[in-house]
């Protein structure tokens, strides 16, 4: 009874979860650009408070597009990853960096979730939207670095399990039993990856679907505040 429940859930969340959220993804994406083009912005809290602005926004983005990159190649070549990690350095070094990009990925977003809720500025113009969404990611990054520290050598058995499952959801000939086998909190770690998904489009995350996007190797910019400046002369 209890193995049936547990195949339930994994067919709800591993399955089901997954078409709902990718169907929802699309329809609000489209809608979004379509009919509120002009909401496409991280919409930049760096011109209310700069001081701390680098030290939680830059780590945090650095640490998270190296993390979906190492997910994204070991989900399109999983072969190359395998053999990669046969030699045993090569394995630690892989193992190694994933870890530390997630330490600075927290880092970086412990610092942006401090910096919006002590600053009174910013804490006014950050929505429900914005909690949300970064109290689900905090709980994604710890999940993630439960699981890289108490179920190790995660990008083989990534390659090697989880790869084949992300491609059954795709090829619509959904397999759940390549990771049934595997921890709960490595589950955990997927149903969070599918929320977020699924609330990527109604937050300022679709920022990142804006091409080109320079923010990371962008110069400093330079402000005018003409406003004030035309203030000014019409008090003069």
């Amino acid at each position: 009874m209890f193995e049936g429940l547990v195949l339930n859930s994994d067919l709800i969340f591993l399955v089901v979860l997954p078409y709902i959220v990718t169907v929802l993804f699309l329809m609000m994406t489209i809608y979004r650009y379509k009919f509120q083009k002009f909401s496409y912005s991280s919409l930049s809290s760096q011109f209310l408070e700069n001081q701390n602005h680098f030290w939680g926004l830059v780590p945090f983005h650095y640490g998270i597009i190296a993390l979906i990159a190492g997910h994204l190649i070991a989900f399109l070549i999983p072969r190359s990853v395998l053999v990669w990690n046969s030699h045993p350095l090569r394995l630690y070094i892989l193992e190694a960096a994933a870890l530390t990009f997630g330490l600075l990925t927290l880092v970086g977003l412990i610092a942006i979730i401090l910096r919006r809720h002590n600053n009174p500025k910013l804490k006014m113009v950050t929505s429900v939207a914005d909690w949300i969404v970064l109290g689900i990611i905090l709980i994604q990054v710890f999940s993630g670095l439960y699981v890289a520290i108490f179920h190790g050598w995660g990008s083989s058995w990534f390659a090697s399990s989880v790869s084949p499952y992300l491609w059954s959801l795709i090829t619509l000939n959904p397999d759940v039993q390549y990771i049934a086998a595997l921890p709960f909190m490595v589950k955990f770690h997927f149903i969070g990856a599918y929320l977020i998904f699924g609330f990527f489009p109604f937050t300022r995350l679709v920022h990142v679907l804006v091409v080109p996007n320079h923010y990371l190797w962008r110069k400093p910019q330079v402000v005018r505040w003409y406003g004030i400046k035309r203030h000014a002369q019409d008090a003069r």
